[in-house]
């Protein structure tokens, strides 16, 4: 048996030509094939088609056709966040242009653990992580020392831990986190993880939260202390009162994160960024571009404001970052991540903001922003459904008018095994509601309203008995 042939070198460009073909066509057939944003006959029946498409895991004698047959499995048993009624969560419509560049980097494959194995993407990786935290921080006059940086992650869970890890390392050793009801879970994760105290949670009873119950907590609790504030909510796209909670943090002198997976987007958006008005006070800042950035997953970062920060991630593995090595002039990578091997993620960033600009990007975030709003208005006009609130980002929740929660979880799981729409759910002001997150900048009007058509045919049809077709 010959060699198979390798995706870089020579005849790389050649070997992948006749594959990517092979993939497109079954990335278009499984597409086909699914007929709609989600495969038909919930779990069990796509647990059988896969089976059926993979038979023997490791066969003695390789198949051929391996590649059409799994990707098409693979694309007919999707979730296609490109579907305008695939709504469900914070999961977007990758851009062709960033993973056309998400190819080279697979099939070059560098290591972001030492120069020698990725030249110009440690390079390209510094640039773009330098232009992000100027993004969040600005320009500003900073002594060169205090110049913001941002590290490249795996997205808003990896952010939010290495920034309760260099605020634990700042304050020597222990820090104690507090933040709302309304915090990413990552966040309670990472403190556990870190063998950090229990948090300390403070109400958010309109889903934000409350500048004056974080100033008593402050207040009562010693130090040191780190504030995790969130700009752009999992539940509803809310965005906490941000300078408010910075000011509490300077009074008290406890450090302020900001999660910004959701919203921080919104910087690309000249009539949105007002919404982030604050985030520049943060010590750190969690930004993650799978999401408002619309990078194939992963694709997120943490911007820091002190770089000096970073000089606990230090670390000397002499067959990566030698001494004398360092000395003479080659980049030290081990201190910009908790990882040690890692795809340079950073190409698909550079091509898409260097192809796009932030005019480009901010056109997107305002058109999603605003399919919110047109849907938002949709549901408050119907008198089938109720409306939690006006949209803040690009999130609406919703429920039929007089439904019980038995009866919303009913519709969405009955949406999802139809294979209709893909919907999420929430828990607010103790009712349960259907979530449409919307990051699909081709959705249009019509798609908007064939999404209630569908939730309310079904509400219905669940509500009479009947079984629907």
């Amino acid at each position: 048996m010959s060699t198979p042939p390798l995706a870089s070198g020579p005849e790389g460009p050649h070997a992948l030509r006749p594959l990517l073909d092979t993939v497109l066509e079954a990335l278009d057939s499984g597409a086909r094939a699914r007929g709609g944003p989600l495969p038909k006959g919930g779990p069990e029946t796509v647990a059988a088609h896969v089976r059926e498409a993979v038979g023997e895991v490791l066969p003695d004698q390789g198949d051929p056709h391996a590649l059409r047959t799994l990707v098409h499995a693979f694309a007919e048993g999707a979730a296609d966040p490109a579907h305008p009624l695939c709504a469900a969560h914070l999961h977007c419509p990758p851009l062709a242009i960033a993973t056309a560049a998400d190819l080279a980097a697979s099939a070059l494959n560098p290591s972001l653990d030492s120069w020698d194995q990725a030249p110009a993407a440690s390079e390209l990786e510094m640039l773009v992580a330098g232009a992000m935290a100027r993004e969040i921080y600005g320009d500003g006059q900073r002594a060169a020392t205090e110049t913001p940086d941002s590290l490249i992650t795996t997205g808003g869970t990896e952010s939010n831990q290495l920034a309760l890890l260099l605020a634990r390392e700042v304050h020597g050793g222990s820090v104690r986190l507090v933040c709302g009801t309304n915090a990413h879970h990552s966040l309670a994760r990472a403190a556990w993880l870190l063998g950090l105290p229990e948090p300390a949670v403070v109400p958010a009873p309109a889903g934000t939260l409350d500048p004056t119950a974080l100033d008593e907590t402050l207040t009562r609790l010693p130090g040191p202390l780190l504030v995790a504030a969130t700009a752009g909510t999992t539940d509803a796209g809310l965005i906490d009162p941000l300078p408010e909670i910075a000011a509490r943090c300077a009074a008290h002198g406890a450090r302020l994160h900001i999660d910004a997976a959701y919203g921080g987007g919104l910087l690309f958006s000249t009539r949105h960024r007002t919404a982030l008005t604050g985030l520049d006070a943060a010590d750190t800042v969690t930004l993650d571009l799978h999401k408002l950035g619309w990078q194939p997953i992963a694709a997120g970062l943490l911007a820091v404001k002190d770089p000096r920060d970073l000089t606990t991630l230090r670390q000397r593995a002499d067959y990566l970052n030698a001494a004398d090595d360092t000395e003479a002039g080659l980049p030290d990578l081990l201190g910009r991540s908790l990882r040690t091997t890692r795809r340079p993620d950073v190409l698909k960033l550079a091509v898409t903001l260097k192809t796009l600009g932030r005019s480009g990007l901010g056109t997107l975030v305002d058109q999603v922003c605003a399919r919110a709003r047109e849907f938002a208005a949709l549901v408050h006009d119907h008198p089938g459904f109720a409306l939690h609130a006006p949209p803040v980002i690009s999130t609406v929740l919703f429920r039929p008018a007089g439904a019980t929660d038995a009866t919303v979880a009913a519709v969405r799981r009955a949406l999802l095994t139809d294979g209709r729409a893909v919907l999420g759910r929430t828990r607010l002001d103790s009712r349960l509601w259907l979530k449409a997150t919307l990051l699909n900048p081709a959705t249009g009007p019509d798609d908007l309203a064939a999404l209630l058509h569908l939730v309310a045919a079904r509400r219905a049809t669940l509500v009479e008995g009947h079984t629907p077709r």
